[in-house]
C-alpha cells in the first residue's frame, strides 16, 4: 500500500507589466532637429497618460539657405531665429492589442499645452543671439500615431509621427516684413526610455 499527499495545482504566476515610463525623444521636422522628454503611466492595458516636454528648432517656409565661397551658410532676408518648447499634456490609446503580438504595441496620442518659442536675432553670432532673445507664448498641442517595438518590457524603443498644431495669431518677423504665425509642423519622433 503507497501512500502520499495529494498535491493541488499551483495557481498561474500573474505577472505585471511595468507601469511607468521615463525617457527621451530625439524630434526631426523640416524646420530642423530637436530634444525632448517624457514621463508616461500606464492606467489599463488600452490607456496611458503622459507628460512632455522639448526643445526643437523652427523655420519659416520660404527661407533658402546659401553657402558663399568661404563655405558659411546663410538666409537672406532673415531676421530671427526660433526655439520651440512645448510643455504638454496628453493621453495614449493603444490599438489592436488582443490581435497584434506584444513586440509591436501601435497607438495613437494626442496631447496639448502651453508652449514657449524663445525668439533671437540671426544677424549675430548663435551662441551670442540666444542671450539676447526674448520669450514669447501660446498655447498648442498634437495629435500622433506610433508604435513601441520589442518584447522587452523593462525598456522602450519607439517611433511617432506627429503632427503640431503651435499658432501664434500676432506673428513674429521672421523674415524681412515676413511674419511666421504657425510654429508646428510634422514631425518624427524616436523615443528611448525605461519602465518600472
Amino acid at each position: 500500500m503507497v501512500f502520499g499527499t495529494i498535491t493541488q495545482p499551483l495557481p498561474p504566476i500573474e505577472v505585471k507589466s511595468p507601469r511607468n515610463s521615463w525617457g527621451v525623444d530625439l524630434l526631426v521636422s523640416n524646420g530642423g532637429f530637436g530634444l525632448g522628454t517624457f514621463y508616461r503611466h500606464e492606467y489599463s492595458d488600452h490607456l496611458s497618460g503622459f507628460i512632455d516636454f522639448s526643445i526643437s528648432e523652427s523655420k519659416d517656409e520660404d527661407e533658402k539657405d546659401y553657402v558663399n565661397i568661404f563655405g558659411v551658410s546663410f538666409t537672406p532676408g532673415k531676421v530671427n531665429r526660433f526655439l520651440v518648447m512645448p510643455l504638454y499634456v496628453g493621453v495614449q490609446r493603444r490599438l489592436f492589442k488582443d490581435d497584434i503580438m506584444d513586440n509591436f504595441r501601435p497607438y495613437l496620442n494626442a496631447a496639448a499645452g502651453p508652449t514657449l518659442i524663445y525668439v533671437f536675432p540671426y544677424n549675430e553670432e548663435y551662441f551670442k543671439a540666444l542671450g539676447r532673445g526674448h520669450p514669447e507664448y501660446t498655447f498648442g498641442g498634437y495629435v500622433g500615431i506610433g508604435a513601441f517595438f520589442g518584447s522587452e518590457r523593462a525598456s522602450l524603443l519607439g517611433l511617432n509621427l506627429r503632427y503640431y498644431f503651435v499658432p501664434y495669431p500676432a506673428g513674429i518677423e521672421s523674415l524681412r516684413d515676413s511674419y511666421k504665425k504657425q510654429f508646428g509642423g510634422f514631425y518624427i519622433t524616436v523615443n528611448f526610455g525605461s519602465s518600472w
